[in-house]
């Protein structure tokens, strides 16, 4: 090939190369172009606006006015140089050299993306405040044609205000939790003074709380919010704004300095600040809007009587004896046939001064015990044909843990030999329930988990009495609204909903979306009625008679947690029956409650009569939904015949009705000790009344049932 023939492929080669080049920033910018021009108006009244989002409950009646409790603007002037020095230096460190959008910034964040596989925003600050007062934060929203809008409309702020006036806006602009409104706001009702009589520290607190205000609350997350301080420090030391000697103060100083109780002014009772938190975090989720900064319409699935009455439970004693004021509750309660959640309480005696703290109702921190059985063990085991009756026999006999040496113990540290799934359940033995989930395998239990919303980083034997997870996170483990939803799907003949808070949102723009789930098969009929079935005999004759009710058809299983022997030891210094958490999860056919009890500080035990109250507060709250509307019995579904008390699959291997001679009564109560993921535990049954006694226990008043662990 000659040296001319290589040439002219080079040349035609280059412009071909240079004629794409061109063509792609022609066609570039005419897309560019034309969905900037779809981009809304930009004006000083929304960049300045103080709409509020009303919340309405399921009767479609007000409750909260969100956004007009409390807004102080400051002015450009009041704005001190050291909280404009650590905004700029946590969100966008070239905010005073570039024109709305940052090219370095944007290709910066597309290099990590690369290395990361992940999706990093190059966003500046003028562009977070026009994402604040126009679009949503929606990961489904974040399209070409919406990006292309935001950097269209930051570039037209810069061209039309100053930076100072931008800072401005963003300041006056940003929720601050609490119900505080912009800075200068959050100034006054945290240290009851303005921006410009804040210290360094103090500032720099306020500076970083924007991007996740609830999160980095310094009074009900003082560690996450001390860590977000301390960052936003360090960049401003980076950034040359402060000296050494001015970053160790600073960062050395409390978060709770110059901080001052809280005034308590929100537009909504108290009683409903667990509820609307949750519905804060779903719209968000849901739509990519934060309500408490974008004025909106939200209609809401929660009862105000049903919430107020939960309210009551907690708080006075006119429902429920509580062994003290400190001991705590949480509990949701969802319709079974929609998952819509209708009412949520994290705790009893709440501060009223704090808005949307943390919600141990959805918490998955503390340890479920013995209410997994059913939906690790059982259920998993009937819907895979492991067992095909309730009265299919397991052996409760000396056992360890699948692949190790170390035992699993029922409380007694006694065993039943060959009894029932019914009775496994009734009396809730931990042998029996390890045994099954062995059958069953980790993995089906893990898929048979996920379809009712409750999923682990990893699973182990010792779920099968627990839902203690290696890795503590709100997305793993179980809390009362994942409780509350998956018993659900056995009172609904095996239908599992997403718990809902929201059932329709109204934008500023007078556009609307509903919501709703219409739910996934996450078991077999046949498998939701045996479960149901099974769960019965819990209230009647097993460990939680103290939530039985003669009149009414329901089902549920008790839980206790328990500590281990360092513990008990070191901190609890006492061998009485104890445990740091009492659970009660059970359902009629239209709702399922979950309850959990214990103490803000896990190593305060629950002791004596504390044992009575989850399976109370459910009793109480369950007897007021059904005491005019009773939803009557669950009714066989095909597939399945009885033969006496159990319920057989057509075809069961044997249909034989087992007679037995055991004799027990259950006053359960914890002892138990923890190796790493493998729990020894004790869930208590005290030997004395008959298995199946012809009169259940119809005063369980008299007769608690504090249960045992796992």
């Amino acid at each position: 090939m000659n040296k001319q023939l290589i040439w002219r492929i080079a040349k035609y080669l280059g412009i071909g190369i240079l004629a794409a080049f061109i063509a792609s920033i022609l066609i570039g910018g005419s897309v560019f172009f034309y969905y900037a021009s779809k981009a809304p108006e930009l004006t000083e009244s929304k960049l300045v606006a103080t709409t509020s989002s009303k919340i309405y409950d399921s009767k479609n009646e007000l409750i909260a006015d969100l956004g007009a409790e409390r807004r102080v603007n400051a002015q450009s002037n009041e704005i001190p140089t050291d909280l404009v020095n650590a905004i700029v230096s946590i969100e966008d460190h070239r905010f005073f050299n570039h024109r709305g959008i940052d090219s370095i910034r944007i290709m910066g964040a597309f290099l990590r993306n690369l290395r990361s596989n992940g999706l990093q925003g190059g966003s500046t600050l003028t562009q977070q405040l026009i994402k604040l007062t126009y679009f949503s934060t929606s990961s489904s929203d974040q399209t070409i044609s919406r990006k292309a809008q935001e950097a269209w409309l930051a570039i037209q702020l810069e061209r039309t205000a100053t930076k100072q006036e931008i800072l401005t806006y963003y300041i006056n602009k940003v929720y601050m939790s609490n119900g505080n409104y912009g800075m200068q706001t959050a100034a006054q009702n945290y240290y009851g003074k303005d921006l410009k009589d804040l210290s360094i520290p103090q500032l720099a607190l306020l500076a970083g709380m924007p991007q996740a205000p609830n999160q980095y609350d310094p009074y009900s997350h003082p560690e996450e919010a001390t860590e977000r301080r301390n960052l936003v420090l360090s960049e401003m030391q980076n950034q040359g704004y402060l000296t050494s000697e001015q970053y160790e103060t600073a960062i050395n100083t409390p978060i709770t300095d110059g901080l001052q109780s809280l005034k308590g002014s929100n537009s909504y009772p108290p009683y409903l600040d667990n509820y609307l938190k949750e519905v804060i975090e779903q719209v968000e989720n849901e739509t990519g809007y934060n309500l408490l900064t974008t004025g909106m319409d939200v209609y809401t699935n929660v009862d105000q009587d049903v919430q107020k009455r939960l309210w009551d439970v907690y708080n006075t004693d006119e429902y429920v004896d509580y062994p003290d004021d400190e001991i705590q509750a949480a509990s949701t309660i969802v319709d079974v046939t929609n998952g819509k959640v209708i009412a949520q309480l994290g705790s009893r005696h709440q501060s009223s001064n704090v808005s949307f703290g943390i919600n141990q109702a959805v918490e998955t921190n503390r340890d479920w015990g013995s209410t997994m059985k059913p939906i690790t063990d059982y259920a998993p085991a009937l819907e895979y044909g492991i067992f095909d009756s309730t009265a299919a026999t397991i052996n409760d006999a000396p056992y360890n843990y699948p692949g190790t040496d170390i035992p699993v113990y029922n409380w007694d540290k006694a065993y039943y030999g060959n009894i029932t799934l019914q009775y496994a359940i009734q009396q809730s033995r931990n042998v029996p329930a390890v045994k099954t989930l062995e059958k069953v395998g980790l993995d089906q239990a893990k898929t048979f988990l996920n379809g009712l919303g409750i999923d682990y980083p990893s699973m182990v034997y010792a779920n099968a009495i627990s839902s203690n997870t290696v890795e503590s996170h709100k997305q793993y483990g179980a809390s009362s609204e994942k409780m509350a939803a998956a018993y659900a799907a056995f009172a609904n003949g095996g239908i599992y909903h997403k718990p809902m808070y929201i059932n329709k949102v109204v934008f500023s723009d007078g556009t609307s979306k509903e919501f709703s789930d219409p739910g996934s098969r996450a078991m077999k009929e046949t498998t939701a009625y045996m479960m149901t079935e099974m769960m019965k005999t819990v209230l009647t004759y097993g460990t939680g008679r103290g939530a039985y009710m003669s009149w009414l058809p329901q089902a549920g299983k008790t839980g206790t947690s328990n500590y281990t022997d360092d513990e008990i030891e070191n901190y609890i210094k006492r061998y009485d029956y104890v445990a740091p958490d009492e659970m009660f999860v059970g359902y009629t056919r239209k709702y399922s409650m979950a309850v959990w009890t214990g103490y803000s500080n896990r190593l305060t035990p629950i002791v004596g009569d504390g044992f009575r109250v989850a399976a109370n507060i459910y009793r109480s709250m369950m007897a007021y939904l059904s005491e005019d509307d009773n939803p009557g019995d669950w009714t066989m579904p095909e597939g399945l015949y009885r033969n006496g008390e159990y319920v057989f699959k057509n075809g069961a291997r044997n249909s034989w009705v087992p007679q037995t001679t055991q004799q027990v009564t259950t006053t359960e109560t914890p002892a138990s000790t923890t190796t790493e993921n493998h729990t020894t535990v004790a869930e208590t049954t005290s030997p004395n009344t008959a298995q199946n006694p012809t009169t259940p226990n119809t005063n369980p008043q008299q007769n608690p049932n504090p249960q045992g662990q796992q």
